[in-house]
């Protein structure tokens, strides 16, 4: 089943779509990704790393700051209670986001990986009428890469060039029209 986008919906997986009002009328949201999350061995190791330290050192931090400002008087008034809450509730939510990722993530071996374009590769592309090359890491966002940008696996370029070898040339759709791109050369990362 797809929404009015032609997205697919949470009823695809076995969940309810979730309804959202909007003009008068009632859309279903697209679902998120299903897929597991491809991380270099540095990034899983960062993102432990903070797993680590925002449940424990940063959760204490921010239940002292809940105490102290609920030690200011009336807290239906108080500003510094109601930003460390929310600050609080925000560290749960990343530490929720963080425990599912690294629960379904697989961790890219750089000795597998070939020369195709596959998560932790990176790839050099040509889109159809220009001249200039474009290199992305293929992988995910928590990469968080200083050299190059991220391409998603599960965005629609990311998945078109999934697989694919040097001088292959794939069409996928982009947010307003079909593009084209060729994949010039795929390595990995320095």
């Amino acid at each position: 089943m797809s929404n009015q986008f032609g997205l697919p919906t949470l009823r695809e997986h076995g969940r309810k779509c979730l309804p959202v009002a909007g003009f008068g009328r009632v859309i279903a949201l697209p679902c998120p990704s299903m897929a597991e999350p491809h991380l270099s061995p540095q990034a899983h190791a960062r993102l432990v790393a903070e797993l680590e330290e925002r449940s424990t050192t940063r959760r204490k931090e921010l239940s002292l700051a809940i105490e102290r400002a609920r030690e200011h008087g009336d807290i239906k008034e108080n500003a510094d209670y109601d930003a460390a809450k929310n600050e609080h509730g925000l560290n749960e939510a990343r530490i929720r986001q963080l425990e599912q990722m690294l629960k379904d993530a697989v961790v890219i071996d750089a000795d597998t990986v070939g020369d195709v374009v596959e998560a932790g590769t990176l790839v050099d592309l040509r889109y159809e009428g220009d001249d200039d090359l474009v290199t992305y890491l293929v992988g995910s966002i928590e990469e968080r890469n200083e050299k190059y940008s991220v391409l998603s696996t599960n965005s629609p370029l990311g998945i078109a060039i999934l697989g694919k070898g040097p001088n292959s040339t794939v069409t996928y759709q982009g947010p307003k029209r079909e593009m084209s791109v060729t994949v010039v050369a795929v390595r990995l990362p320095d």
